[in-house]
């Protein structure tokens, strides 16, 4: 396949995989950053979750159905997206001190085709680091 045929696909995978809102506005998720170290996540994670963060924290309990996949990046990220969405439109951020970054990519819709856009990046592997963007899809339950 030709490079110029991969990055054709390649952006009609990502152009597929970014939502608008109804007024035409891209949507955002708050993710952990894949670059912050585990002990400063679940400090994050912590505030988030009780300590003035006021994020919904109750369907990543044991048991609960976003408990898995059982690490402190998805926890986290399910954590700060919570806070995210409850209060962007009101001087919240994403900041979390450095540990998380805003994603227009939607978790929720990359989840369910990942084993195809997994196979599509791995055609295209040679043009491209595709790490960043198997990041973006990797599954995470949604908020």
């Amino acid at each position: 396949m030709s490079i110029v045929l991969q990055r054709i696909m390649l952006a009609l995978l990502v152009m597929s995989m970014i939502t608008r809102k109804s007024d035409g506005e891209f949507e955002q998720w708050c993710i952990a950053d894949e670059q912050t170290p585990d002990d400063e996540l679940q400090g994050a994670l912590d505030w988030a979750c009780g300590g003035g963060g006021g994020a919904d924290c109750s369907k990543i309990q044991v048991n609960q159905p976003c408990y898995y996949p059982n690490t402190v990046r998805d926890h986290a990220s399910y954590a700060f997206n919570s806070y995210y969405q409850k209060n962007k439109h009101k001087g919240g951020s994403c900041y979390f001190k450095g540990a998380a970054i805003i994603t227009e990519l939607d978790p929720r819709s990359a989840a369910k085709n990942v084993m195809a856009n997994v196979i599509i990046l791995a055609t295209m592997s040679s043009c491209l680091d595709s790490s960043a963007i198997l990041y973006e899809m990797k599954y995470r339950c949604k908020s």
